[in-house]
């Protein structure tokens, strides 16, 4: 499909791990607001957007609300059977050639998560 400009209203997001959820309005790719779930308010990507339109953040957690309701029925009616974890796989390397008693930065590089869910210390 060609368009001029898209738009997407009301991305919703809901995880039964780490944050929560997310809900979110956007056009040509633009993030214009999100709703912070936790604050129960809608939070602009510029001020000068909200003197010309308004949000309920209301809509947006009940939209939370039904997403957590039918994640949990899924969850249940597949048995809640987890995912068999993999090891991810981690390389870590310099950032500049090595060159000893001299700062460097190191980067770690984590590749093959599954399930997409991790922490990295």
């Amino acid at each position: 499909i060609a368009a001029d400009h898209v738009a997407s209203y009301g991305l919703n997001v809901y995880q039964s791990y780490g944050p929560r959820g997310y809900y979110t309005h956007e056009f040509d790719g633009d993030e214009q607001f999100y709703v912070d779930l936790e604050k129960k308010e809608t939070v602009w990507r510029l001020p000068l957007f909200s003197e010309f339109t308004s949000f309920d953040p209301q809509g947006a957690l009940r939209n939370i609300a039904t997403l957590k309701h039918n994640l949990n029925i899924v969850t249940k009616r597949s048995n809640n059977t987890a995912a068999v974890n993999k090891v991810p796989e981690v390389t870590v390397f310099s950032k500049s050639p090595v060159i000893l008693g001299q700062p460097n930065t190191l980067i770690c590089h984590v590749d093959s998560i599954f399930p997409p869910v991790i922490n990295i210390t």
